[in-house]
C-alpha cells in the first residue's frame, strides 16, 4: 500500500528501504541504476521506550534518513499476518483470516499485500503509529509486511525444484519457517523462542507434522545466523541436509558480503 502527502518529486536515482519492528530499526540505500547497496544501518530500540521517541532519535542521529529519495519502502516486521490463496480471499473480511492465529481487536487496522506473480494475499496488521510518524517525514512511501518480501523471494528461488524445501529465517527471539515446492507455498509460520532447544523443537515438530524426514529434507537457514551460532549447530546436529542459504549469486548485485546479505535478506530484496 502507498501513503502519499503530495507528488513533489526530485530525481535522485536512489531508493530507501526501511524495516521496522517494535524492538528495532534497519535501513539501506540502493543505487537504482546498479541495484548496489550504498549504505546499511541496523539499530536496536531501548526496552520500555515509547516507539515514536525511539523513531525520533533514530532520524535525528541518522541524516541519511532525511535525504530525498525517488522511492521509499517501509517494511513492517511483525508476525501479525496470514497468507491466503487469492481464490479464498475476500477484502471485506480481513480480520477473519487473522483471528485463528493471532489476537485481533475491533480497533485494529487491517490491510493486505498481493504477492505477484503468485496467487497469494498476505493479510496483516501494520504499525499505524509508525506509518503516521513516517508520513510526517516523507512525502510518500510504500509499505508492506516484511514476510511478504520473504515469501515472494523464497518462492522465486524454488523455481523448477520439485522437492520440498524448508527455509528458516532467524531473528532475535523469533524465526519464520517456510516450506515450498516449485513456487508453491506449503507452509508459513512464525515462532517465538528463547533457547536453541525451543528452536529445534518447533523445527522438528513441524517436519513431523508435514511428514518431512530430517534425514532427507533440505533445510536452508538465513537471517541473523552463522555456522558458529548455537541455533545453527543444533539444527546441523538433527537435520542431515542443513546449510546456510547460498546467496553467492547476489554478492555482485548488491556489492555486499554473503553474511550481510543473509542477515538483511528481506531488506535487500524489498
Amino acid at each position: 500500500m502507498v501513503i502519499t502527502n503530495n507528488n513533489i518529486t526530485q530525481k535522485t536515482y536512489k531508493k530507501l528501504s526501511i524495516q521496522v519492528s517494535l524492538s528495532g530499526f534497519s535501513f539501506c540505500v540502493f543505487d537504482l541504476f546498479t541495484s548496489k547497496i550504498l549504505h546499511t544501518t541496523e539499530l536496536a530500540f531501548e526496552k520500555n521506550k515509547v516507539i515514536e521517541e525511539e523513531l525520533w532519535h533514530t532520524f535525528v542521529d541518522n541524516s541519511v534518513l532525511t535525504k530525498t529519495y525517488d522511492e521509499i519502502v517501509v517494511l513492517h516486521n511483525n508476525s501479525l499476518n496470514a497468507f491466503v490463496p487469492t481464490s479464498l480471499f475476500d477484502a471485506n473480511f480481513l480480520a477473519s483470516y487473522l483471528q485463528y492465529n493471532t489476537k485481533v481487536f475491533e480497533t485494529d487496522f487491517f490491510t493486505y499485500d498481493t504477492i505477484l506473480p503468485y496467487e497469494i494475499k498476505n493479510i496483516y496488521v501494520p504499525f499505524v503509529n509508525i506509518n503516521n510518524f513516517l508520513l510526517d517525514q516523507y512525502e510518500s512511501f510504500e509499505y508492506k509486511n516484511s514476510n511478504s518480501v520473504l515469501v515472494k523471494k523464497l518462492l522465486d528461488i524454488s523455481k523448477n525444484k520439485d522437492e520440498k524445501q524448508v527455509f528458516v529465517h532467524i531473528q532475535k527471539n523469533t524465526f519464520e519457517l517456510i516450506v515450498v515446492k516449485n513456487q508453491e507455498l506449503l507452509l508459513f509460520n512464525s515462532f517465538n523462542y528463547s533457547t536453541p532447544q525451543d528452536f529445534i523443537y518447533y523445527l522438528l515438530f513441524t517436519c513431523e507434522q508435514l511428514q518431512l524426514n530430517p534425514e532427507t529434507i533440505s533445510v536452508q537457514i538465513l537471517g541473523n545466523c552463522s555456522e558458529e551460532d548455537s541455533i545453527y549447530k543444533i539444527a546441523f546436529q538433527y537435520i542431515r541436509n542443513c546449510a546456510l542459504l547460498n546467496v553467492a549469486s547476489f554478492v555482485t548485485t548488491f556489492d555486499a558480503t554473503e553474511t550481510t546479505i543473509r542477515n538483511h535478506f528481506i531488506l535487500y530484496h524489498s
